[in-house]
């Protein structure tokens, strides 16, 4: 059996910044929803698009919600995973946007239009491991090199 390791609010960070697609949680008023959306950190802030009139664009202003990424090794049975907990605010700064575009903008995988930003303001990030070091090459989340979609 392998040790069960809690994460520093740096790794956690540290790995939020080297991944590019996670997870939303938020309830609905249909019931709980478990959204994939790509995404991009922005002076330690979860940034993601979408549309307005979406499921995200919809609820998710001003609600709670939970943001998770995580990176399994099923040979090894080693991995990691970080939550986020917070809500959901609106930018619509133009400077701030402009900047979150020079530095990274989020491109959604599926088609439409997604051009409502929005960036979780997280009151508790925390994380998990069990086997190698974080950053450690097995575990180490995908940097966004060229080959990002």
């Amino acid at each position: 059996m392998k040790e069960l390791v809690e994460l520093t609010l740096n790794e956690c960070l540290t790995l939020l910044g080297d991944s590019v697609v996670g997870r939303v949680a938020m309830v609905t008023p249909v019931g709980l929803r478990l959204l994939p959306v790509n995404y991009t950190m922005y002076e330690d802030e979860i940034i993601f698009r979408t549309s307005p009139s979406s499921q995200l664009g919809t609820y998710a202003v001003g609600s709670e919600l939970a943001f998770e990424i995580d990176h399994l090794d099923h040979e090894r049975h080693e991995g990691w995973s970080v939550v986020a907990l917070g809500t959901a605010e609106i930018i619509d700064d133009p400077k701030e946007l402009a900047d979150i575009k020079q530095h990274w903008d989020p491109q959604p995988w599926a088609a439409g239009l997604r051009h409502l930003y929005l960036r979780i303001v997280w009151r508790d990030i925390t994380g998990r491991r069990i086997g190698s070091e974080v950053g450690d090459p097995p575990l180490t989340a995908q940097g966004r090199g060229d080959d990002t979609v």
